[in-house]
Formats: C-alpha cells, structure tokens, sequence
C-alpha cells in the first residue's frame, strides 16, 4: 500500500514538472506570452572610447532576451555605466566612465535575479 502511494505521489510530481517544462517552451521563461517584454534602458554614450575602464561579467542564469534585457537595464541605471549582453556566451560587457567596484556590479546582477561567477578585467 505505501509503495502505491509513493509512486503516486512521484507521478503527480512528475505531471506537475512536465507541465511546467511544456508552459515555459511556450511562453518564455520570465513570464507568459501575453506580458510586454522587457525595454531596453538606452544609454546616450555607446561610443567604448568615451569608457576608459572595461570589465565583462560572466553571468548565470540569463535564458532568454528579456532576462538579458533585466541585467542591461540593471547595469545600464549605474551613472556612467553602459553594458552589452551577449546571451549565448552569457557575458555583459561592461563600460565604464570610472571604475565600478566588483561588489557594486554583482549586486546590481544579484538585485536582478542573476548571478556573477567571474569578472574578467581588460
């Protein structure tokens, strides 16, 4: 009788996680299809000459366009600050006008729902 109950109980966890893994294919991982997406904040400076200190995050956890849009938009709020997400190597490329601890940067992508797990100085 228990192991009947228990291999319910897997059962039902598993309908539970496929259906889950079957609404994130079809509508995004950070919200369904009917919520706008994500803006862009534009930043007025994009030219990297203007930005004499560079770093890149490598960050985990960005799936998509709109989670990517999270962290520039997270970073991009930083005063003289300007990134660029490149989501398939999961990187920000991050410009700065004066240098930025390292602390202050993997807040900002913490605050965002995301995590730094290397900074890249160059």
């Amino acid at each position: 009788m228990s192991t009947a109950i228990i291999c319910l109980i897997l059962v039902a966890a598993g309908v539970i996680g496929i259906k889950s893994y079957m609404k994130r294919l079809t509508s995004g991982c950070c919200g369904s299809s009917s919520q706008a997406p994500v803006k862009k904040v534009k930043v007025k400076d994009q030219n990297p000459a203007n930005y004499p200190y560079h770093k890149t995050l490598m960050i985990d956890g960005m799936t998509c366009e709109s989670c990517a849009n999270r962290v520039a938009n997270s970073l991009n709020r930083i005063n003289g600050v300007w990134a660029r997400i490149t989501l398939m190597e999961e990187k920000a490329d991050i410009y700065m006008k004066t240098d930025v601890p390292e602390d202050e940067l993997r807040a900002v992508v913490k605050d965002a729902g995301y995590r730094v797990y290397q900074i890249r100085y160059d």
